[in-house]
């Protein structure tokens, strides 16, 4: 199994994962997450979880409108504008890579998702109620959002792609060594952008011409909602609770690989429930749920990435503390000691490849059972939580991964979360503890001298007794 992994298996997925599309995804995604931090904050601020402090945000007043408001301005120009920022850094991530500057780049990827953008939106009136006026010629920030993610990723990595073809065949305007540097590569990006500017341009005005809307609502309706219900369910749990930690097992960094592949979709289910709660209470049952102006299901989502990464990966993939708390007080064995020793510390930050690697969990068929298992319990037990309202759903804010458990949870969804984050970390405790227990007998025989054969006797006279 090993030698298949290793020699078949793994160098494809590394193969893919390490191809310009799907580092410029890695990359370019990066750029939005300082705004969404800060947003995160903001809407926290906006939509306090205790109802007397939230209530005097609401009415307390800045000139014309209330302090909500405010901290809602703040939250609408960081988190809910993360597709401009994700086209922006992808366009830019695929063109650096290249080998070129990628500036130029990304400020095309976003004239360009501004041109494929909807250019109009109905008039609301004071009840939320829909009125025959028409806003036209504007720019609708619904679709920088969340709404508009999967239209970034594409729309970057087709700006990235065509852009560096442009410049790799050379196909473009020169200037002569006398002229400075900024000017020279802005007329070296004249072509690519005219061409690319052209091509977006008439993909916008066929699909009106077909009476489809814009391109972002179509890629909205036909593929970014059926993937968001698809990782919104058990799939989604499934996928980021258990594929990581395969990855790992063979000493891969599944967290990553996964991570980009899902998070633009975490990122999109998170985005919409801050979008809901700003407006609406978060929900999950399908009778009181919200819908927005166009009668969109407004369903608040289950999975999201503060799902992952509060609940999952938590104290490190696998949701280690458990082995890190045995190794810490119960081990026998000095290499399990030393391990826990040096383990509490980075666990604390959710950091957990010296416990990974020392122990070591990679290829340790003991280790790897509850490795595995135990953050898919995890997962399962948090979803069921929130569809049944014992949890309410994360509201969409996101704090760095590194924070802290127990902080983390009561930050992204107030008291309850942080409770349920230390019973779900204590639990971790029992799911590693027997197997923990059987390879530090392992390690102590090891360390006190005695023989394979002699180990193997002793594992096997203590199963009987």
């Amino acid at each position: 199994m090993k030698k298949w992994m290793n020699e078949k298996f793994m160098p494809a997925i590394m193969k893919f994962v390490n191809t310009r599309p799907m580092t410029a995804l890695k990359n370019g995604m990066l750029f939005s997450l300082p705004f969404l931090m800060v947003g995160s904050i903001f809407l926290i601020f906006a939509n306090f979880p205790v109802e007397v402090i939230s209530k005097w945000v609401s009415g307390t007043m800045v000139g014309d409108v209330s302090l909500a408001n405010v901290f809602m301005k703040a939250y609408n120009a960081t988190m809910n504008l993360s597709a401009m920022f994700a086209v922006i850094g992808i366009a830019y991530a695929w063109t650096e890579d290249a080998g070129f500057a990628g500036l130029p780049a990304g400020l095309l990827g976003l004239v360009s998702m501004l041109i494929l953008n909807p250019s109009s939106m109905d008039v609301m009136n004071a009840s939320g109620t829909k009125v025959a006026a028409v806003a036209n010629d504007i720019i609708v920030p619904a679709w920088l959002g969340g709404k508009g993610m999967i239209t970034a990723i594409l729309v970057g990595m087709f700006v990235g792609g065509i852009y560096t073809w442009f410049l790799k065949k050379n196909i473009v305007i020169k200037l002569p060594d006398s002229v400075p540097s900024n000017v020279a590569q802005s007329f070296t990006a004249l072509i690519p952008a005219a061409v690319i500017i052209v091509v977006v341009t008439l993909a916008y005005a066929l699909i009106g011409l077909a009476g489809q809307g814009s391109l972002v609502e179509m890629i909205y309706k036909w593929i970014q909602t059926p993937l968001q219900h698809a990782t919104d369910g058990w799939t989604g749990v499934a996928i980021i609770t258990l594929l990581p930690t395969f990855f790992w097992a063979f000493g891969i960094h599944g967290t990553t690989i996964i991570g980009g592949i899902m998070g633009p979709l975490l990122t999109a289910n998170a985005l919409e429930n801050a979008a809901i709660s700003g407006a609406h209470k978060l929900t999950t049952s399908a009778l009181t749920h919200a819908v927005d102006v166009n009668g969109v299901s407004m369903k608040a989502h289950i999975v999201t990435q503060a799902f992952m990464d509060q609940f999952i990966t938590v104290t490190g993939t696998g949701l280690t503390i458990g082995l890190t708390f045995y190794l810490l007080f119960f081990a026998k064995s000095q290499q399990m000691k030393i391990i826990g020793r040096l383990e509490i510390g980075p666990a604390l930050f959710n950091i957990n490849e010296p416990l990974l690697f020392g122990t070591p969990v990679v290829l340790n068929p003991l280790l790897i059972v509850p490795f595995i298992v135990t953050p898919f319990l995890a997962g399962a037990a948090t979803y069921l939580l929130i569809q049944f309202g014992i949890l309410p759903p994360l509201n969409g804010a996101t704090v760095p991964w590194t924070t802290p458990a127990i902080f983390s949870g009561l930050v992204v969804g107030g008291w309850k979360f942080a409770v349920w984050q230390f019973i779900e970390l204590a639990l971790t405790t029992f799911l590693y503890w027997p197997f923990a227990a059987r390879y530090d007998k392992i390690l102590k025989a090891q360390e006190d001298g005695e023989t394979p054969a002699e180990i193997e006797e002793d594992m096997a006279e203590g199963k009987e007794a």
